[in-house]
């Protein structure tokens, strides 16, 4: 497999960006973390009172397990992969695999029975893939939605001072800074990168459907609720305690839904500042070598923000499609779920393709003062806003009429606006005079400061 031959381009042209998910959400992955959930009920099994069969472990039988698990290596994921094909089956691969390894030491062979004991694939699998998604965000996509939104928060602060005009149903109006237009995406950012971040991973180890049946029928003195929630909290996951053969995926679904948030806002800021550059508010630095266009020398295209447009839109098709299967199963489980599961690296993966190429995008940003000044030396009608409010303020009648029928419409320029404030009847001389000396760039109320206390 190479970049040329790889179908999918996670693992062909953009390989090298998605390298870190690979240890982690892949097929090795998934067995790295079948084997430790594995290993990790044995060893809980070891020091549950009511299980005489598996006494505590001495130090030397589970240092063996733990080189199973700390060793972890494509090797053993080979091996696996060989048994499966003989199976048909991928958990009880692993099972078998482990037992393998246990063979030979006299403390540990008695012990070959209770490897995967009463428990049905979904109890390993279910927590596997939340360990999965856990070491994802912490080691990757936290990390990457942080310098995100650090990312912004430099513009923001940057550029806080940047008058600029504002445009709604792509119209001018009233004017704000650059640096609070990026505030706004910045705030919003963080706020779901935080949700990302509180979502629960949930998980179980109640047996075949939910009931510990298989549990009870072995060793009914045990209160096996117990040592499930106490050995899936042991794994750093929170417990569910209602549930059939699956964990129902509830928080998978709340967490494809805030990584999805977060996107869309991402997805937002990506199309607004393509409109910047094509505004010319925004130069983008050349990169030597660099091309274009096959047939235009001249063009500098804004194709990190585009890339990342794209890749929002794909990761967030697939966490759209999670959210929406992954709850539902019919009964008491079927398998639909399987399947979908193992998107959870391409979901991420285009996910994490967009976060850089929006930093690199961010990155080749230059401001560009004399666009943005002239667009404003433009728009002097925006200082209508201003001046109908004072008149309100001081009782004069038809403010609004009289701004609306001077300026919608009609070219308005600094003297013809000056000239309009000078005549205004009722309006005390102090605010005429300050209503006279506004221009469009100075009019953009407490836009600095929101845009530094981000």
């Amino acid at each position: 497999l190479s970049e040329l031959t790889a179908v999918g381009p996670l693992d062909g042209r953009y390989a090298g960006r998605t390298a870190g998910l690979r240890g982690t959400l892949s097929e090795y992955g998934l067995i790295r973390f079948r084997v430790a959930v594995e290993v990790a009920w044995l060893r809980h099994l070891g020091g549950v009172p009511g299980v005489a069969e598996v006494p505590p472990l001495s130090a030397a039988a589970d240092a063996v397990l733990g080189r199973l698990v700390e060793g972890f290596g494509e090797d053993v994921a080979r091996q696996v992969k060989d048994v499966e094909r003989v199976t048909n089956h991928d958990v009880k691969a692993v099972e078998y695999v482990i037992k393998d390894h246990m063979k030979g030491h006299a403390e540990l062979e008695p012990l070959l029975e209770f490897v995967h004991f009463a428990c049905t694939s979904e109890d390993i699998n279910n927590l596997a893939y939340a360990l999965m998604l856990r070491e994802a965000l912490e080691r990757e996509v936290l990390p990457q939605m942080d310098a995100v939104v650090a990312a912004v928060q430099g513009l923001a602060v940057e550029h806080a001072e940047v008058p600029m005009l504002s445009r709604t149903h792509g119209q001018p109006a009233s004017p704000t800074t650059l640096g609070k237009e990026m505030a706004n995406v910045a705030y919003r950012l963080q706020r779901q990168r935080d949700q990302v971040a509180r979502v629960e991973l949930m998980g179980k180890m109640a047996g075949a459907v939910g009931n510990y049946n298989a549990h009870l029928a072995a060793y009914p003195d045990v209160d096996w609720p117990s040592e499930a929630r106490a050995f899936v909290q042991g794994l750093g996951l929170a417990h569910n305690p209602y549930v059939t053969q699956i964990e129902p995926h509830d928080c998978l679904a709340e967490l494809f839904g805030a990584v999805g948030r977060f996107n869309t806002v991402l997805l937002d800021l990506d199309r607004d500042v393509w409109g910047y550059i094509s505004l010319g508010y925004f130069k983008q630095r050349v990169v030597a070598g660099e091309v274009g266009s096959s047939t235009m020398p001249h063009k500098v295209n804004p194709i990190d923000f585009e890339n990342s447009e794209g890749n929002l839109g794909l990761a967030n098709a697939l966490m759209e499609h999670l959210a929406a299967k992954l709850p539902v199963s019919r009964w008491q489980r079927d398998l639909t779920d399987s399947t979908v599961l193992r998107n959870l690296g391409s979901a991420l993966g285009y996910s994490l393709l967009a976060y850089a190429s929006t930093l690199r995008g961010i990155g080749k940003l230059e401001v560009n003062r004399g666009a943005l000044d002239a667009d404003l030396d433009n728009a002097w009608e925006v200082l209508a806003e201003p001046i109908q409010t004072v008149m309100r303020r001081h009782g004069v009648e038809e403010p609004y009429e009289k701004l609306k029928e001077f300026t919608r419409g009609n070219r308005v320029t600094r003297e013809s606006m000056q000239a309009f404030v000078h005549s205004l009847e009722g309006v005390p001389e102090g605010d005429k005079a300050r209503l006279a000396a506004m221009t469009p760039g100075s009019y953009i109320g407490n836009a600095v400061e929101q845009a530094k206390a981000i």
